[in-house]
């Protein structure tokens, strides 16, 4: 399987949406370029701001779109053509309410779940076939909550398991980069159990 050369974190950009369970997928790029001691710079063509990291021993392009969510297809297929990358060398990072805190779920293709940033890239690509890593921020219980509920912060104890989940994911990532995103996902989704009463849209 091709590897990935392009890592997408989604969220919305400023400090007043930093911790909020919307940017998991921020949050996850963060971890990724500091780790690697890089800094983010805002490339106007991509409209996002965007480093280089190394994953194992592959060289990836890292973005966080300064679009805001609803419009993250603008910047993730820009980069797309940019770069001259294929979307199945792209990983889109993002959170997902049917999935608890705690657990992180890699997969190839499906549709975007009723996440506006996947549906927006969706839109942009006309199709779904490209990878996925799903952070869980839990659902509130309630449709009418959900907006708040993504654009809150999560609970302390919650945003420990989010955190724990990305630590998990990223010991996993070099794999996926490499091309071997099966056994990535493999070893990802059998570590952890989501549990009863969840489920695995496409």
């Amino acid at each position: 399987m091709t590897g990935i050369r392009l890592i997408a974190g989604l969220g919305n950009p400023g400090p007043e949406y930093l911790r909020n369970r919307h940017n998991a997928g921020f949050w996850v790029a963060d971890v990724l370029a500091t780790g690697a001691g890089e800094r983010f710079t805002f490339e106007n063509r991509v409209h996002a701001q965007t480093c280089r990291v190394q994953v194992g021993s592959e060289p990836v392009r890292l973005i966080k779109p300064d679009t805001f969510m609803n419009e993250s297809g603008r910047a993730v297929v820009a980069a797309l053509h940019y770069w001259k990358l294929a979307p199945e060398e792209l990983l889109v990072v993002h959170d997902d309410l049917d999935l608890p805190p705690g657990t992180a779920r890699l997969k190839f293709d499906g549709g975007h779940g009723g996440q506006n940033g996947v549906r927006s890239i969706i839109a942009q690509l006309g199709h779904g076939k490209f990878n996925r890593l799903r952070i869980g921020i839990g659902h509130p219980g309630d449709r009418g909550r959900v907006t708040s509920w993504v654009l809150g912060n999560p609970s302390a104890a919650d945003e420990e398991a989010m955190l724990d989940a990305i630590t998990h994911a990223l010991g996993v990532l070099p794999l996926a980069v490499a091309g071997d995103f099966n056994e990535a996902m493999k070893r990802l989704n059998t570590k952890q159990d989501p549990g009863p009463g969840t489920r695995d849209p496409d």
